[in-house]
């Protein structure tokens, strides 16, 4: 089992940061958490995470750039919308909204994370761009454990518990 190594149908244990290449400023990270966990292979990460890690063994050590076509995709301009503020009237009695504020709208594929850009006294302007859209990140990534998912993992497509055991 020790010379296992990250491809399709195996789960992955990592540790990471994220940074932006231009800053350093840490977007995200696994620091002093439990280490992230996913099935390799089934759409479950940004594709450039996958392809820098593949062939990887546990315990090996990667440092890589993304562009933004290989991690959140371009920033789509038809994904900024206004809408009126009187659809945030319920809301705006229990919360003052801002902009910068992150707001998730019920839509009908589901809930929709936007961003609030813009406020005026009739109008909310709506990014429902991922926030890291349109820009290249830089990863560092360790290996931490690998180990076969099982059927029910690879039906799923995701990884269950350490053990591949399904969590309740």
């Amino acid at each position: 089992m020790t010379d296992l190594k990250v491809e399709k149908d195996i789960v992955a244990s990592v540790h990471y940061t994220g940074t932006h290449p231009d800053s350093g400023e840490v977007f995200d990270s696994s620091e002093g958490r439990e280490p992230l966990s996913f099935l390799v292979g089934h759409g479950q990460m940004i594709p450039g995470f996958e392809e820098e890690i593949l062939g990887a063994a546990v315990g090996e050590k990667r440092e890589f750039l993304l562009t933004a076509d290989r991690a959140y995709g371009p920033r789509d301009d038809a994904a900024v919308m206004e809408i009126p503020r009187s659809q945030f009237a319920e809301l705006e009695k229990e919360a003052m909204l801002e902009a910068g504020m992150q707001l998730v709208a019920q839509m009908p594929h589901g809930p929709s994370p936007f961003t609030i850009t813009v406020l005026t006294d009739d109008a909310v302007t709506a990014d429902f761009n991922h926030t890291l859209a349109g820009k290249s990140l830089n990863f560092a990534v360790e290996i931490v454990e690998l180990r076969s998912a099982n059927e029910d993992e690879k039906s799923h497509g995701h990884a269950h518990g350490s053990d591949g055991s399904i969590q309740h």
